[in-house]
């Protein structure tokens, strides 16, 4: 046994004086590691039958009551404060799977609550739309938090599928939704979707902020330039990397999507327009949130009036078919799809709903097309426009500039193009020489040959007249020495020199020549 010891004793000193016999310090060191561990083991023992008793318990309280058996029972009343938690934790358990399940309202109530909705956008005064996911299911595009969404699928392990976005169209809603701001009812959207169908159906950019940016649209940050594609540009970014793989046609520097992850702050104003939102929602006396579960909106609360006493926030009317935060300070909860929704709000209020047309589409007027030397910086299918209107969709490097999205389209690519036309043109203007030059020898050698012929043909000319002339006394004497013999025979006579002329002649002249010849002595 260790006897403890006041005073200074020779050996191991401790603090207090205390002195510690045959046994040393690191042993005591040890001593207490060891109650340590042994402190550990019980309380994780401890928590082991706790669990155990959780476990047991929840079991048997999720059978019924006509199920259990008398030792079931007796654990059940032996385990009170167990039997209070487990039974706590369920229902909480219970009430979140109930909040992801969707759940649509009968006919009837659906009629009643579309009477009062149509009835609070005709006497707003400054209308708002909080637009989510949900809005752009019916074209084709999954929803985000809903029971088949990307994230729910995502949370699950489960693949989220292949999704072809080149055939989508604004839908109902969208052309609703044009529609009232066509008619002064509404005033601004605030749009969580990045897939720019707000903008297709005709909503002018000043009244609508994407929040989470534009599949559609790239951006030069430094000469704050905005390109709009045909295509996705998200093929090549992620979460804080941006950069498209394709350049600026002004600058040269790297354009950036416009896409707002999680973590991450939209900074641009446009198409993010917190300005825009921020003023429409300090204005709103009613607030309209479609297809949204709200759980990222409910984090700004500059958009919900929260800084305003309570009489004077906005009322707030929700259509969506899951349960959002909001739905406790909600005017009105509706449970349905917003397509059906709205199409019975519009007829209540006696107001026509558009059908999309793609020649009116503003992405088919304003999007810049890719040159050819970027064609490989996506694979994605593209939005295909109207066949009247392909001839319209422009390349850059045919010579214009066009406006797309307030931005000037470069001519950087038109210039190297030119240049490629002037070096062209300076070497067909070096060719032409050559060619006058061949063309000048052939003709200058066309001329010699002409005049050598000339003057070969003239020389064959002298020579037969000199010949003529030599032979012409001749004839006379043996004319006048035969005369006075046979005038008959002085005619073959003249007949075979004339014969023998005219071979001398023909044989030396050329064929032309000769014939006129020919003509003349004959």
């Amino acid at each position: 046994m260790a006897c403890l010891n006041y005073g200074k004793v020779p050996g191991t000193e401790v603090e207090m004086g205390m002195k510690v016999d045959n046994m040393d310090v690191n042993d005591l060191v040890k001593t207490t590691g060891l109650r340590r561990k042994a402190t550990l083991n019980v309380t994780f023992c401890v928590k082991k039958e706790r669990n155990a008793s959780f476990k047991k318990v929840s079991r048997i309280l999720q059978k019924s009551e006509d199920d259990r058996t008398e030792e079931e029972k007796e654990v059940l009343n032996s385990c009170s404060e167990v039997v209070k938690e487990v039974t706590s934790r369920l229902e909480k358990r219970n009430k979140l799977k109930a909040r992801n399940e969707e759940v649509e309202d009968s006919q009837e109530v659906l009629d009643e609550k579309c009477e009062i909705l149509a009835r609070a956008l005709q006497e707003a005064k400054h209308l708002v739309v909080y637009s989510g996911a949900g809005v752009s299911t019916a074209a084709c595009i999954p929803d985000y938090r809903g029971s088949n969404g990307i994230w729910t699928r995502l949370q699950q392990g489960l693949d989220i599928g292949q999704h072809d976005l080149s055939k989508t169209q604004p839908t109902l809603t969208h052309m609703v939704l044009y529609t009232l701001y066509r008619r002064g009812m509404l005033k601004h959207v605030v749009s969580q979707n990045c897939d720019g169908l707000h903008l297709r159906s005709g909503l002018p950019r000043a009244a609508l902020s994407e929040v989470h940016g534009n599949m559609y649209l790239e951006v030069c940050q430094p000469c704050k330039l905005e390109y709009w594609r045909l295509f996705d540009v998200t093929e090549h970014t992620a979460r804080y990397s941006h950069e498209t793989a394709r350049r600026c046609y002004t600058c040269h520097k790297p354009l950036r999507d416009t896409i707002v992850h999680f973590g991450e702050r939209g900074g641009l104003k446009w198409p993010i327009n917190w300005t825009g939102a921020t003023a429409a929602a300090n204005q709103a006396d009613v607030i309209l949130c479609m297809g949204s579960s709200l759980k990222v909106l409910k984090k700004y609360p500059w958009l919900w009036g929260m800084d305003r006493p309570v009489k004077k926030r906005p009322s707030l009317y929700i259509v969506n078919l899951q349960w959002t935060p909001k739905d406790d300070q909600a005017a009105l909860k509706i449970n349905g799809k917003c397509d059906e929704v709205m199409a019975r709000v519009m007829s209540r209020l006696n107001l026509p709903i558009p059908s999309y047309d793609p020649k009116m589409d503003p992405i088919f007027v304003h999007a810049t097309r890719l040159h050819v030397v970027e064609s490989h910086t996506y694979s994605t299918a593209a939005l295909q426009p109207p066949e009247d209107m392909r001839e319209d969709c422009k390349r850059p490097g045919e010579k214009q500039t066009e406006q797309v999205g307030g931005k000037k389209l470069c001519d950087d690519i038109n210039r190297n193009q030119a240049n490629d036309k002037k070096t062209k043109i300076s070497a067909e203007d070096e060719e032409k020489p050559c060619m006058n030059n061949m063309k000048q020898t052939e003709q200058v050698g066309g001329k010699k040959l002409c005049d050598d012929i000339n003057r070969n043909q003239a020389n064959d000319k002298k020579t037969k007249i000199s010949a003529e002339d030599e032979e012409k006394p001749c004839m006379n004497n043996m004319k006048q020495t035969t005369n006075s013999d046979n005038n008959a025979e002085d005619g073959t006579k003249e007949n075979s020199s004339l014969s023998k002329i005219e071979d001398k002649v023909s044989t030396s002249l050329t064929e032309t020549e000769g014939n006129s010849l020919l003509l003349l002595l004959s």
